[in-house]
């Protein structure tokens, strides 16, 4: 285990960290509130602390996917430890496990909260919420490849371990041009709903928050009534940019890069949108009685599944009223979740596709045993170390799913509550159905229940595996026994 670049890397973690604090301390200073001066004592320490571990760059820069699965990992918990002290200083959210869990909801874009009435909070306080949504979304680790420059390919199992979908490919040889290219596509388009808000005449600070939120997948609102006070023009500039969001950036790439033909002959792009298209006409039709007018059951059946689908979170209406059918179609989509190589969550439209091939596979090998298929996806063959990692994945979110339910269920909620709680945290969701429906929230959890989530939020949001080779013991045995040795050898000498 490669240590000191693990640790070089986290204390540029902080670095960054404690600048990004700087739009907090702003918002603060525009509104003249006193809870700046805690995000600017934090932020101070980030970044010295930060300038401390990453004083030195190691000569040894070589780590592999195991320092890369455990740098990401040890990057989101100290990113997350550090970002929720602000609201612990600050007197507004006083309980650690209340603060951690509303900060990973953020950075995870998540959306899920713990606040009662978020209009109480401050100005500097909701914007960081916000923001941590738009940080979190394309991943703190790749806006560092982008700046730090790397030896050799290595910084390639950093990109894999933070970046969402069952495969990462570079956009361009070098791993820090894409991640520039990434982050410039992601920045140009935050930055147009941000324009197409004010046209329509949202206010400056709810534009920011809407859009942070929106471009992270995130469901954080800066209003008690979620997105329902908004105009229908505005919901549905919302809507439209939550399902650009959902879609693979490498279909951006192709867009700007003029490769119309290779863009919109994506496989999964298209499952995407027919699943879309199919999940908004049946709901549409079958809340119909409840909206005055079609195109109103439209709007809000298109709103809703946009959100849902993307694992935003963000709700125009109260849709945990609606029809058991409806209801059922959104649940279905917060497992199905957005495109993988975008910002939302989910187990991916992807993965979905790709087992449905492969069961079909399997079912036509019985009716046709000497039948020799190659499974594609993309227009390439699904290889074998493909699909055991797809199996794997799909084994484990399942194993973790059904144990998080069962912890869960102490609290002693109805099972809907239970199951979609677990269900809108583990997929980056945010609200669930009945108890924590979308006009609810999560402050009746326990401790316990709180820390389970806690862990749920950042496996979905990583992909469960670099979490899980985190805390395998065997990831560490090596480097405890050299550590061990060179205690040893120290004693030795003395």
């Amino acid at each position: 285990m490669n240590l000191g670049i693990i640790v070089y890397m986290l204390g540029w973690i902080l670095k960054v960290e404690g600048l990004l604090m700087a739009v907090p301390i702003l918002t603060a200073l525009v509104y003249g509130e006193r809870e700046g001066f805690c995000y600017l004592a934090v932020a101070a320490v980030c970044l010295v602390l930060g300038m401390i571990l990453s004083r030195k760059k190691p000569k040894n820069e070589i780590f592999f996917a195991r320092e890369g699965f455990v740098t990401v990992s040890l990057g989101w918990l100290v990113l997350s430890v550090f970002g929720c002290l602000p609201f612990m200083l600050s007197g507004e959210i006083p309980r650690f496990v209340d603060a951690m869990y509303e900060i990973v909801s953020g950075f995870t874009t998540t959306g899920s909260s713990i606040v009662p009435k978020v209009e109480e909070l401050s100005k500097a306080t909701l914007i960081w919420r916000s923001f941590s949504h738009w940080i979190g979304g394309m991943g703190v680790l790749v806006f560092i490849l982008a700046v730090l420059p790397m030896a050799g390919d290595y910084d390639m199992h950093i990109m894999r371990a933070e970046s969402p979908g069952p495969s990462v490919g570079k956009l361009v040889p070098k791993i820090r041009l894409t991640a520039k290219l990434l982050y410039t596509i992601y920045f140009v388009m935050t930055v147009i709903m941000i324009v197409l808000l004010l046209v329509g005449r949202m206010p400056l600070f709810d534009s920011l928050c809407m859009s942070f939120g929106a471009a992270g997948t995130g469901g954080f609102s800066c209003r008690n009534t979620g997105q329902a006070d908004y105009t229908t023009y505005q919901q549905a500039v919302i809507a439209v940019f939550m399902l650009l969001f959902g879609v693979n950036f490498n279909v951006y790439y192709l867009i700007v890069g003029k490769r119309w033909k290779d863009a919109f002959h994506c496989e999964e792009l298209r499952g995407y949108l027919a699943i879309v298209a199919a999940a908004v006409i049946l709901i549409a039709v079958n809340v119909r009685f409840l909206f005055p007018s079609w195109g109103r059951s439209f709007h809000e059946a298109f709103f809703q599944v946009s959100s849902i689908i993307t694992t935003t979170g963000y709700a125009s209406v109260d849709f945990d009223k609606w029809p058991e059918f409806s209801k059922c179609i959104l649940l279905l989509l917060m497992f199905i979740g957005a495109c993988a190589g975008s910002t939302g969550g989910g187990i991916k439209v992807s993965r979905v596709m790709m087992a449905f091939k492969e069961a079909r596979k399997e079912i036509g090998a019985v009716v046709h045993p000497r039948s020799v298929k190659v499974l594609k996806f993309e227009g390439k063959p699904l290889g074998h170390e493909m699909l055991r990692s797809l199996n794997a994945f799909i084994i484990l979110y399942f194993f973790i799913f059904f144990i998080s339910v069962l912890v869960v269920s102490l609290d002693n909620f109805d099972f809907m509550t239970t199951f979609s709680a677990v269900a809108s945290n583990l997929n980056n969701i945010g609200p669930g159905m009945s108890g924590v429906g979308p006009m609810s929230n999560f402050s009746a959890r326990s401790d316990l229940s709180k820390a389970v989530l806690i862990f749920d939020m950042l496996a979905g949001r990583l992909e469960l595996f670099p979490v899980m080779v985190l805390l395998s013991p065997g990831t560490w045995e090596r480097t405890w026994a050299v550590l061990g040795k060179r205690g040893r050898k120290k004693g030795n000498l003395h």
